[in-house]
């Protein structure tokens, strides 16, 4: 099922609580195997339920979202060394999927998965909820991108300087020696070959959204 930008941001919600996407199909896909799991290969898609409440951030949060072009999803539900980042393109449905770590305050232990989520300073954790992508612009790792977290759940993000930046604990090598990636300090912290078109489609004013069903 090929889908328009205008079906896609105009469909109530409810009518997506049973589609998915792929990382190679679009919209209207059956689901199966998007329960967490360490196999990388039943991976590629975006949990109904998280697209959904990705798509209600999105409109919730329509004033200060210019762009609604490609939204972000992290799933960290989904074990660490699965691609469970998502840039979903809302003019046809179709995504591409990242690995991405998520903070060392929410996995204490180093197990691979998320344990919980935290918005405190100092808390090195992951947040969850709605992000606003601000500029991209060169710090202490390289290239990142500056997001603003939208909800109660987030809203320290940025004095907590929680960005979009590439890391070299993140990697199919790094999973293939460890069976999991690092850890970061709260950041969306992904592989320097995601980096490039993250940045490209994730630009100023974007959502990024992240949570875990």
């Amino acid at each position: 099922m090929r889908i328009t930008r205008r079906w896609f941001l105009g469909t109530s919600l409810g009518g997506l609580a049973g589609a998915s996407v792929s990382s190679a199909g679009v919209l209207g896909e059956p689901v199966t195997g998007v329960a967490a799991t360490p196999h990388p290969a039943l991976a590629a898609r975006v949990a109904p339920a998280l697209l959904q409440r990705a798509l209600g951030a999105l409109e919730r949060h329509r004033q200060v979202i210019l762009h609604r072009d490609w939204i972000g999803i992290a799933d960290f539900g989904l074990y660490s060394s699965v691609p469970r980042f998502f840039l979903v393109n809302c003019t046809d449905g179709t995504t591409t999927s990242h690995l991405v770590a998520h903070g060392r305050g929410s996995d204490p232990k180093h197990t691979g998965w998320l344990q919980h989520f935290s918005n405190q300073p100092g808390s090195e954790a992951t947040s969850a909820g709605a992000f606003r992508t601000g500029g991209v612009y060169v710090g202490e790792h390289g290239r990142s991108l500056h997001v603003a977290g939208l909800d109660p759940s987030d809203d320290n993000a940025a004095s907590r300087a929680i960005v979009v930046h590439a890391a070299w604990y993140v990697s199919q090598e790094m999973v293939k020696r460890s069976g999991m990636i690092g850890r970061s300090d709260g950041c969306f912290a992904v592989a320097s070959s995601s980096l490039g078109e993250v940045l490209e489609k994730l630009g100023p004013g974007r959502l990024i959204y992240s949570e875990r069903i």
